[in-house]
């Protein structure tokens, strides 16, 4: 079997995903992190969707260097054009678009008969190919389409120029054993097929996307679509993890490994969660806190005696570290910088000294400083350009009254205060925030606390989303206090707001 390409459509369908938005340096971010990851395929955004998500695909195409970058279009010219103008300074440019294949589609959404739909496919493959051989084109809910109109459908699409044909389960309507079999039929079928790779896009509507992506590619497909942590529209996508480790668990099933370096997997996860605002769920596969905890006492035995009793994969394989090393307040630079190196991150000189300065405040507020610590402070990168920064607060109880709260907070080289009376601290301290930034109308949707590491002065971690005129905006908090760590993640949200 030929190596399985993976194609991530994070900062795409994952993006689509109510409360998932990202600014411009986020998905900068994100991108950079997938390039680490190894993935073939970065599906940057719909680039005429919008002047935003233009911008952000001309930007991640231009910074990414090692794999592919592509911008979704539909079958129409204008947007095919606007997909190339984002792409076209990447090192290996790819124009994704798309149409609607089955019977509802075609009559309910797009008004388009069979044949209007395979004229227009092979129209606009071959508009697209006068930029680009690297075009993959996209049935829309494939999987409720003809087996017989997708051939001729694929075939006018491979005879156009198309290299890569995806076939989605756009609802998440299939089955695992459907999905292998259209493949099938469709590599059988179809002419020329052994020209072009298939790809499987699938939803996880029934909770089954993973088990159908890898259906798919048992039935011959060569290229898996899918998002970091199973992020997507209505219940999510493929997820990533989940289905590059089902491969590498599996070899004598899937054959040739995909190109992922799952050592940046639990990191790469870890980054999109903290972005949205969200943690994994603790039963997640492959990256939930318990993952890998054994608690039955019958499993616990199995594993001392060997892990492979009731492990299949070891949680070092996809990047969560088990030997904790613990560095203090008299550890220097360097050895901070070997520890950086030896988690897996790579970081510029300037990006260390600001994790050592961080680092060396954390020394003083805690006794112990552990690897999941480190990872939090480096991952608590500010991603926004801050108008806002916390200089100081304060709170008082006033008994039946509520809280009193102070608060100074500084916008380049101004100072602004402000007091508020609150419900409770954290009421209280939002209050006085919005007194000084007058930001617009907005709702506190989520707010959640965690904590990072062990014991009670261990880093505290708090995400929010504000809901503003029906967009989200998440922010996100770390510090040994928690009510610092509330008052962090509320700027860090409200700077986005105001941008």
């Amino acid at each position: 079997m030929s190596r399985i390409k993976i194609f991530d459509t994070t900062l795409r369908d994952g993006e689509q995903s109510p409360g998932c938005s990202m600014n411009l340096a986020e998905k900068l971010q994100v991108a950079s992190q997938l390039e680490r990851l190894g993935v073939d395929i970065i599906e940057a955004g719909f680039a005429i969707s919008s002047p935003g998500d233009f911008e952000s695909v001309k930007s991640i195409a231009e910074l990414v260097k090692n794999c592919s970058v592509a911008s979704l279009s539909r079958a129409l010219e204008k947007d095919i054009d606007c997909a190339w103008d984002a792409v076209k300074h990447a090192a290996d440019p790819r124009i994704h678009t798309f149409i609607a294949t089955s019977p509802v589609h075609m009559e309910y959404k797009l008004k388009m008969t069979p044949e209007q739909v395979i004229e227009r496919t092979s129209a606009m493959v071959k508009h697209a190919a006068k930029y680009t051989s690297n075009i993959e084109f996209s049935c829309e809910d494939a999987m409720r389409s003809d087996p017989d109109f997708l051939v001729r459908v694929c075939d006018a699409a491979i005879k156009s120029g198309a290299k890569v044909l995806n076939i989605p389960d756009t609802v998440g309507y299939t089955t695992p054993g459907e999905m292998r079999a259209m493949i099938e039929y469709l590599v059988r079928n179809v002419p020329d097929s052994d020209k072009v790779e298939f790809s499987v896009h699938c939803h996880n509507d029934l909770g089954m996307a993973v088990a159908n992506a890898l259906g798919g590619v048992l039935g011959g497909a060569l290229q898996v679509e899918c998002t970091v942590n199973g992020l997507g529209e209505r219940a999510g996508n493929t997820s990533l993890e989940e289905v590059v480790m089902a491969m590498h668990t599996r070899p004598d099933l899937y054959g040739e490994l995909p190109r992922i370096d799952t050592k940046q997997i639990y990191r790469t996860s870890k980054l999109v969660y903290n972005i949205i605002g969200q943690s994994a769920p603790n039963n997640k596969p492959i990256v939930g806190a318990n993952a890998f905890a054994h608690e039955s006492g019958i499993h616990q035995h199995g594993v001392l005696a060997n892990k492979s009793t009731y492990e299949i994969m070891t949680p070092e394989s996809v990047g969560i570290q088990t030997n904790q090393m613990v560095l203090g307040k008299h550890s220097g630079k360097h050895a901070f910088s070997e520890r950086l190196k030896e988690l897996g991150y790579e970081l510029t000189d300037d990006q260390i000294i600001d994790a050592f300065g961080k680092f060396k405040e954390l020394c003083d507020k805690k006794k112990t400083v552990t690897d999941g610590d480190i990872e939090a402070l480096v991952s608590n990168t500010e991603v926004v350009d801050g108008k806002y920064k916390l200089v100081s607060f304060d709170v008082k109880t006033m008994g039946k009254v509520g809280v009193c709260s102070s608060i100074c907070l500084k916008q380049e080289d101004e100072f602004f205060e402000e007091k508020s009376l609150g419900d409770g601290a954290i009421d209280a301290l939002y209050a006085a925030i919005d007194k000084i930034v007058m930001p617009p109308e907005h709702v506190l949707d989520k707010f959640n606390i965690s904590a990072v590491s062990e014991g009670k002065d261990t880093l505290g971690e708090v995400t929010l989303k504000l809901n503003c005129e029906g967009k989200t905006y998440s922010g996100r908090g770390l510090s040994t206090d928690i009510i610092e760590a509330g008052i962090m993640a509320y700027l860090n949200a409200i700077n986005k707001l105001m941008q």
